[in-house]
């Protein structure tokens, strides 16, 4: 499709963002919370049935997530299962976010449950800086931190609109943690930090070179990351918690350590950054339904210099640990 194509497509898409962000304020903060997971799992089923394009992309993903290890890749059958599942996961990790809109402390304390790991790390350590990816219920995540006492800041992209990204984070506040915009997040999160404050950070998302990301290896493909968690680590003297929220069988989420590193690890940023990818790897291989398959996240391809660079990193660390 041309750009002048895109473009119109990118307004006409806006009344019905709109819409949809008003209802989900509206609808899904007003019902209980059965209620909500029932409007998230119908339409999740809606956009698994109409969505081709993101069935695609979440089929090619289970091929690349499953390519190192095909034997124990699922059977046909399971892999349409999972797919089905992942929209289903997606759907109420939205419908959360715009659930805990109202009453948020009290929604987000009954919506999950931290380990005793978390718990204690959490305790242990403030400030520090937890990473996930967008698998399971990533808001909860921070959330849950700042149920227990950690004043938490994280960073939110532009969505549709200035207007529309606005309001999101109007509503992502509303338990009383700080909501960044990406563009010139630098400064509010270091100042953060300086001040005591822990921060939630996503890494599997892609963030160009140029915009601070870095490459490392995603389930054995280059892919360009955010450098932040491992950089404020390092800046702040914080150490780094890589956990997720694994969904229960009751709607509700539990929060579990992957793993940790320390402020003296994170010095070694691209080592820590692919350390933390390379974590996130084992759960999603183990929870594939609850990773976000329909998001193009294999879509960037390294330059000849940028790949030489990521090799030569690469042997550096082989030549390390040898």
């Amino acid at each position: 499709m041309s750009k002048r194509g895109k473009r119109f497509l990118r307004k006409v898409r806006v009344p019905f963002e709109w819409m949809g962000i008003g209802l989900g304020l509206l609808v899904l903060s007003s019902l209980p919370r059965r209620g909500m997971l029932a409007v998230c799992d119908f339409v999740s089923a809606v956009m698994y049935a109409f969505d081709r394009r993101g069935r695609r992309i979440a089929r090619q993903n289970l091929d690349i997530i499953f390519a190192d290890v095909p034997e124990a890749k699922p059977s046909e059958r399971a892999l349409r299962i999972i797919v089905r599942r992942s929209y289903r996961s997606m759907a109420r990790a939205v419908g959360h976010a715009f659930w805990t809109c109202r009453s948020a402390r009290v929604r987000a304390a009954a919506a999950g449950e931290l380990s005793s790991e978390c718990r204690s790390f959490l305790a242990a350590n403030k400030p520090a800086v937890t990473v996930s990816g967008h698998i399971g219920c990533w808001e909860v995540l921070s959330q849950l931190a700042f149920l227990e006492g950690h004043r938490m800041m994280s960073v939110a992209k532009d969505i549709g609109t200035k207007g529309m990204t606005a309001m999101l984070m109007r509503a992502r506040r509303s338990i009383g943690q700080e909501i960044v915009p990406a563009d010139g997040a630098f400064r509010p999160l270091m100042g953060g930090m300086k001040d005591g404050k822990s921060l939630g950070l996503l890494v599997d998302q892609a963030v160009r070179p140029s915009d601070g990301g870095i490459w490392v290896r995603f389930f054995g493909r280059p892919h360009p990351v955010s450098a932040a968690p491992a950089f404020f680590a390092a800046k702040g003297k914080a150490p780094i918690a890589v956990a997720w929220s694994r969904p229960l069988k009751d709607g509700r989420y539990r929060c579990e350590m992957i793993s940790t590193y320390s402020a003296a690890d994170a010095r070694d940023v691209w080592g820590v950054t692919q350390k933390c990818l390379s974590d996130l790897e084992r759960v999603i291989r183990r929870h594939p339904s609850c990773w976000a398959l329909n998001y193009n996240c294999f879509r960037k391809t390294p330059t000849p210099d940028e790949l030489a660079q990521l090799e030569a990193r690469e042997r550096k660390a082989r030549e390390a640990g040898s």
